[in-house]
């Protein structure tokens, strides 16, 4: 089979090319606009491949879809590229409505163009799946708040209530997949995952500014009291559970992915911090719980995410492999040893080279 993914050279992009690179016989075709968030340096290890391919492309570009889908003749398309950032769409809303929304309608209609004139036997084998987000679906209760909270999940038919930019543009996208599966039957799949974490993750988020700014000494801003529950989902085992819906998923069927670890955001912040006193004994920084400063708490903040996965267990066989200890084990040590990577993401020499400064 070969792939078209969109947003390939991002952080969960990246892990599905690898996965697919290193555990399949099939093949990749990755678009990526390389905005901030697009790494390159990501996808080293299977960038010779000869089942690898790059194409440096913005999905609001219909004629450069069109010219990747005509050269390229993809089986499965898994739509991966968007503006993630909630802080960030909280201060400039516009590049989530861009990429997230009219992006997503732009690689739809590629898409269904290409769809529409497949022989019978390609035209029965493709999909269109579509990687989303559990912040679509708002916030659940709060065990602090409800004694009962900790039976509330999201599930598939859970009602949609995005609280911020970000989920609001996710949620648009996820419904005009929808719509292009009802009106036109393209061949659509959806996942809306939980928090992801992992190797290669751009250092804005929770997970590696926390240790990155430990291993640096500096402060680890938690917001508000840090009682906001994430359920956090390693990306390698997201990876592969794209991957098995791609292949082996409904089409019309939306699946949710989570990690079965809901932690508070205090809570994980002190995993860093003990991983870090333990790994790096020598640090002048130890503890480095010391260095936890509270922040006024960020606008329309979700309280609680929370998802069942036991779809996607019951239908595809997929469970997560990594316990939340062990995935921080690995998380943590893989930024110690990947100074370097992160050198280049924090003084931002990975995007000047891309751009020839």
């Amino acid at each position: 089979m070969k792939f078209l993914i969109t947003g390939g050279a991002g952080f969960i992009g990246s892990a599905v090319i690898r996965h697919i690179i290193n555990s399949t016989t099939d093949s990749v075709v990755n678009i990526d606009k390389l905005t901030y968030a697009g790494n390159l340096d990501s996808l080293v290890d299977v960038s010779n491949s000869d089942c690898y391919a790059f194409e440096q492309v913005d999905i609001c570009d219909r004629s450069a879809l069109d010219q990747v889908f005509s050269a390229y003749q993809p089986d499965i398309v898994m739509h991966l590229a968007a503006e993630s950032h909630v802080d960030r769409s909280i201060d400039g809303p516009a590049d989530f409505i861009e990429t997230n929304i009219v992006g997503t309608y732009t690689l739809l209609e590629a898409t269904r163009s290409y769809w529409q004139e497949l022989e019978y036997s390609r035209k029965k084998v493709f999909r269109f799946h579509h990687i989303s987000t559990d912040e679509v679906y708002g916030d659940l209760p709060h065990p602090e708040e409800d004694s009962n909270a900790k039976a509330s999940l999201f599930t598939e038919t859970t009602s949609y209530a995005p609280s911020s930019p970000y989920s609001a543009s996710k949620a648009s996208s996820d419904h005009l997949v929808r719509a292009w599966r009802r009106t036109y039957g393209l061949p659509t799949l959806i996942t809306n995952c939980s928090n992801n974490y992992g190797p290669y993750q751009f250092p804005e988020k929770l997970i590696p500014l926390m240790i990155l700014n430990g291993i640096e000494g500096k402060p680890l801003p938690v917001y508000g009291k840090g009682n906001q529950i994430r359920d956090w989902l390693y990306v390698d085992d997201h990876a592969r559970a794209l991957y098995k819906v791609a292949t082996g998923g409904v089409v019309g069927e939306t699946y949710n992915v989570g990690g079965h670890n809901e932690k508070q955001n205090i809570e994980v912040v002190h995993t860093i911090c003990t991983l870090l006193d333990e790994l790096v004994p020598k640090s002048p920084h130890r503890p480095h719980a010391s260095l936890i400063t509270y922040v006024k708490d960020r606008p329309g903040h979700d309280m609680r995410y929370a998802i069942d996965a036991g779809k996607i267990q019951r239908e595809l066989g997929w469970l997560p492999e990594e316990t939340f200890e062990t995935g921080m084990r690995k998380t943590v040590q893989w930024y110690l040893e990947n100074s370097d990577w992160c050198r280049r993401v924090q003084d931002g020499s990975y995007q000047r080279e891309r751009l020839g400064l």
